[in-house]
């Protein structure tokens, strides 16, 4: 039985990427079985396994608010803010961590491409930091 197989509209969850959300619709006989709206305003389709619809994950990502346990996760400030060129070099090696908006950090190549080139963009180069070994 899936994680979110008896999931109901309504029902508050946790992304590990965008934070605090609640399912805004079920879809029972889809390969993305609940849409997801974030207090930050993204809606994510979601299987359910919990596996958004968008980037390269393969683990669940999302949970029931009341089965998290963020105790393993990442959410130390940035020590050192990076330099464009940096973050570049970083990102050809496969080194580069982002900030996702839920404040865990995470590798570039899991992240929404439209979000991280819109960093970027703006030169929020605070929000990458580089990969430990």
């Amino acid at each position: 039985m899936a994680y979110f197989s008896k999931a109901k509209k309504g029902d508050k969850v946790y992304g590990l990427i965008f934070g605090k959300g609640k399912i805004v619709n079920v879809f029972p006989d889809s390969f993305y079985s609940v849409m997801v709206e974030f207090d930050n305003g993204y809606e994510v389709p979601y299987t359910d396994e919990g596996i958004p619809g968008w980037g390269n994950f393969k683990k669940q990502t999302m949970f029931y608010r009341k089965d998290v346990d963020l105790s393993n996760e990442d959410f130390s400030p940035v020590e050192k803010v990076l330099s464009a060129k940096k973050v570049i070099k970083c990102r050809e090696k496969n080194r580069l961590e982002v900030r996702m908006p839920s404040g865990i950090w995470k590798n570039v190549k899991k992240a929404d491409p439209e979000y991280v080139e819109k960093l970027l963009k703006k030169e929020q180069y605070h929000l990458f930091r580089k990969k430990d070994k």
